[in-house]
């Protein structure tokens, strides 16, 4: 009788064990959003080739964050602001969809709110993303 119960408890055991999913469902992952350490100008710029997306790797911020496959895999966005005369300003992604042919990226622009105590610092807000597609990508 023993030998029943711990079998069908050691089944039981199996059988209700954590499942273990592969694979991210996520259009997109942000990487990294700093209000420091862009460029001086407003850009956006899309990095779909494989030597394009490598000086993201040499960025001690990103370099844990990419895998070989996801530069095949992915493409990436920088999404750089400028010069901004405060702090307290930063760009990120404020939705992404996905279309038969591309994928379009709706970018928001954040600045502080007008109570806000800012620093009188000269910042540059900037945002790394991945996009997991190798779709032509759309920047609103």
């Amino acid at each position: 009788m023993k030998k029943i119960i711990a079998v069908l408890a050691v089944f039981v055991l199996i059988s209700c064990g954590a499942k273990k999913t592969s694979g991210s469902t996520a259009l997109y992952e942000v990487l990294t959003e700093q209000s420091n350490g862009g460029g001086n100008i407003k850009f956006f710029e899309i990095l779909t080739e494989p030597n394009e997306i490598k000086m993201l790797e040499n960025d001690p911020l990103l370099a844990d964050k990419m895998k070989q496959t996801d530069i095949s895999n992915s493409n990436y966005v920088i999404l750089n602001m400028g010069e901004k005369n405060t702090s307290g300003y930063s760009i990120g992604v404020e939705k992404v969809e996905e279309t038969d042919k591309n994928i379009i990226i709706t970018v928001k622009e954040n600045s502080p709110a007008p109570d806000a105590m800012v620093m009188q610092v000269i910042s540059y807000p900037y945002t790394v993303v991945k996009i997991h597609s190798k779709k032509e990508i759309i920047i609103k």
